[in-house]
């Protein structure tokens, strides 16, 4: 087995960081529309964009057991406020949970190309899969828009705290 330079260790810690907090986002999202909210289009449209965010962090899941990589310390925390993120910006509403959505997507975007821009040919297969990953993550944030997100007013603050936010668990998650 090759050995995985430090770079790659963190860019896989912190991808399973970030997909699996996606999926407990989503699953916040879920737990609102199951118990207080009801929208079932809304319910379909996270659902549909969960299961590529399981498939995604099945993936770094895989590669951190492969790899013999340690994962972020915080994924726990991680885990709470991912599901109360999702949870609470949907109990504010469609376009608030649609938001956060993009928010989230907007950041990961600029994360992911960044990781494939310094990715080698030694990661050929790695590279492949934060190419396809990106594109879902994409195709998340133009769902979003499509489905109401909005920066206008109240929205534009909770975009800077939720960009901000993700940003801080990135570069935590990258090094712990």
């Amino acid at each position: 087995m090759k050995k995985t330079s430090n770079k790659v260790e963190e860019f896989i810690r912190v991808d399973h960081a970030g997909e699996r907090g996606a999926v407990k986002i989503y699953e916040g999202q879920l737990l609102a529309l199951n118990t207080i909210v009801k929208n079932e289009d809304l319910k379909k449209t996270i659902e549909g964009m969960k299961e590529h965010e399981l498939e995604h962090c099945q993936f770094f899941e895989n590669e951190i057991k492969k790899r013999n990589i340690n994962p972020t310390k915080f994924l726990p925390l991680w885990d709470l406020m991912g599901i109360g993120l999702g949870f609470g910006s949907t109990l504010l509403g469609k376009k608030a949970a649609m938001l956060c959505t993009a928010s989230v997507e907007e950041v990961i975007d600029k994360h992911y190309l960044d990781q494939i821009n310094q990715l080698g040919p030694e990661e050929k297969e790695l590279k492949k899969k934060i190419t396809k990953f990106r594109q879902d993550e994409l195709d998340h944030k133009d769902i979003a828009y499509e489905e109401g997100a909005s920066k206008k007013g109240f929205y534009s603050i909770m975009d800077k705290i939720i960009k901000t936010g993700s940003k801080i668990a990135i570069r935590i998650s990258e090094k712990v």
